[in-house]
């Protein structure tokens, strides 16, 4: 078994309204920045020890999908890298 990190970053699917987003965005805006968009995520890193890279995915995959994320309003990637 070899040691992986697996990054799930969980957003808001497009369309879903997202406050805390609007919220920053007005905020930098006052600050003088110039935005289009803005939307807000969550990382999570989860350690796991898999046989492979692909297991490791398929690992943080379901995770996303049985609770880090909610598919119905919620994209979500995964990148895994070895440690």
């Amino acid at each position: 078994m070899t040691g992986y990190t697996a990054t799930v970053t969980v957003r808001l699917k497009q369309g879903v309204l997202d406050p805390e987003a609007e919220t920053t965005k007005r905020a930098l805006e006052r600050l003088g920045f110039e935005l289009e968009g803005l939307r807000s995520a969550d990382r999570f890193e989860v350690d796991v020890d898999a046989s492979d890279a692909d297991e490791a995915e398929e690992r943080a995959s379901e995770m996303a999908e049985r609770l880090l994320a909610n598919p119905t309003i919620h994209d979500y990637e995964v990148a895994v890298s070895e440690r």
